[in-house]
């Protein structure tokens, strides 16, 4: 193997290790050299570093070494994370809230029973957003919580109300007509950014 070749795998060796970093150690044999010869290397990757125009450097902390950032770009780290994440919602959200949108008002239970899968953590972060919300209790044992969308969620799809939703096909078969309404929410769940902290699902 190239010094080169070399050198650019423990370069991204460097950057997968992230926070915990990585030793000599297991540089050495991950790559199968000597650790004399991982040692070189990094030096020399230090010294391309330092003695370059890039935005990135190699720090030591006893055993380990961290690919990380220069500490004079600090303020521009700092304004980069005062910008407000954008996420896409997940196909999970997705669904989720096309059978609200179809079925409501339902239960988280019911829900379920359509998707086959739990739903609490997609019809939490349905809620944080504003796209559903609480319509009251269904007279059934446990009285459960009934969903259905808000007015948000109007605005978000561009309805001007839910009779604006497309039809779904007349058939009784509860998997297509699920298909038929996830189709419409994710065209739309591809250009729409909903702005958060925590990914939509």
């Amino acid at each position: 193997m190239e010094i080169g070749e070399v050198k650019a795998i423990i370069e991204g060796l460097l950057f997968a290790s992230g926070d915990e970093g990585i030793t000599i150690k297991q540089l050495s044999k991950i790559i199968d050299i000597q650790e004399s010869a991982a040692i070189h290397i990094i030096e020399e990757l230090k010294y391309d570093y330092e003695h370059s125009n890039r935005g990135m450097m190699i720090m030591q902390s006893h055993d380990v070494f961290h690919l990380t950032t220069k500490p004079e770009h600090s303020n521009y780290f700092k304004k980069l994370l005062d910008i407000p994440k954008q996420t896409r919602m997940s196909q999970a959200a997705l669904e989720t809230l096309a059978i609200i949108a179809y079925r409501q008002p339902i239960t988280k239970t019911e829900m379920e029973e359509i998707r086959g899968v739990g739903s609490d953590r997609a019809v939490q972060t349905l809620l944080a957003r504003s796209l559903i919300e609480e319509l009251g209790r269904k007279d059934a044992v446990g009285k459960p919580i009934l969903y259905g969308t808000s007015k948000d969620f109007l605005t978000y799809f561009g309805l001007t109300s839910l009779e604006d939703l497309p039809a779904l096909p007349e058939t009784e078969n509860t998997e297509e007509m699920t298909q038929e309404a996830d189709l419409f929410f994710e065209r739309f769940g591809d250009e729409i950014d909903l702005s958060s902290d925590q990914e939509m699902e």
